[in-house]
């Protein structure tokens, strides 16, 4: 099913076309479709050592290849400097008949993607912590948050968690959801920007053998409210390892709640968008939403 209104529609035989055209070194190598729950790029592994990632939806070329340039970039960025594997940038494609934007290559990074089998897991939870703490510590370069959505203020998305929970596509009480919120959109803050991923939803985080092997999708890498990448306790972790992860990264009471108050902006706007085009998203989302309440019912 289409996730998007203006989504592009490319197949194998689209992107052996581009690959033969633009880097034929490579046109020898097998083109396989990724299944992925991604939202924002198409996934084709050229052989066993690349992914070609080509945008999902349409937009202007210049636009999309400076975005595309800023994300490899941050991967340059973080390449050795954090404890586990992340994206390794390999080149940039042109737009052509076959995908009207430019488009991404990088290394295939193995590994399955982060669910249940790690959720309650504390071993894999102070991985996760180790790092956003690695995150953290690289330098901002006097750089603070300059992009809309997540990661300013919580105030500054209260207008559009408002237009969500009016559409009222939960399985929640509106009226409890409300009341969270009004209390998570209030929490002081006196921090500093830090470096954060940005985006540690489960499909991003990578698992080898039990334990967290890779970090992808680095698009969102940037200066941030330090509470922005406490995401995964609630879109993931679950019991002791929630806990763990909290301890392991020294949280204090105010910005575990500003990290609350960030998944639930972001798990309320998947399930209004994604509500019946991408049931994974969704499932992440009613599964967040629904740790939020019940963490809230034990204060």
């Amino acid at each position: 099913m289409r996730m998007h209104d203006d989504q592009i529609d490319v197949n194998v035989a689209d992107v052996e076309s581009l690959v033969a055209e633009q880097f034929p070194q490579w046109r020898h190598l097998p083109v396989t479709p990724v299944t992925s729950h991604g939202t924002v790029h198409l996934l084709f592994r050229l052989g066993d050592d690349l992914v070609a990632r080509l945008p999902m939806q349409l937009g202007d070329p210049e636009t999309t290849y400076a975005a595309l340039a800023a994300e490899q970039r941050a991967a340059r960025m973080l390449l050795g400097r954090v404890p586990v594997a992340t994206p390794e940038p390999v080149a940039i494609g042109s737009r052509g008949p076959a995908c009207p934007l430019p488009w991404a290559v990088y290394r295939w990074l193995p590994g399955s993607t982060a669910g249940e089998d790690v959720a309650g897991d504390t071993a894999f939870a102070r991985d996760l912590a180790q790092f956003v703490g690695a995150v953290r510590a690289l330098d901002t370069g006097g750089r603070t948050f300059d992009r809309s959505g997540r990661g300013g203020r919580l105030a500054d998305v209260d207008d559009y968690v408002r237009r969500c929970l009016t559409r009222d596509t939960t399985p929640f009480s509106a009226g409890e959801l409300r009341s969270l919120w009004q209390r998570l959109r209030r929490t002081p803050r006196t921090e500093p920007d830090v470096m954060t991923h940005g985006d540690l939803m489960p499909g991003n985080l990578l698992v080898s053998h039990g334990r967290l092997s890779a970090v992808i999708d680095v698009a969102t890498v940037g200066p941030a409210d330090p509470a922005l990448d406490l995401q995964p306790a609630w879109n993931l972790l679950t019991g002791a390892a929630r806990e763990a992860f909290r301890v392991a990264l020294h949280v204090d009471d105010h910005q575990w709640d500003r990290g609350r108050g960030w998944a639930f902006a972001q798990a309320l706007g998947c399930l209004d968008y994604y509500r019946e085009t991408n049931p994974v998203m969704s499932q992440t989302a009613v599964r967040t939403l629904a740790a939020l309440l019940d963490d809230e019912d034990g204060r």
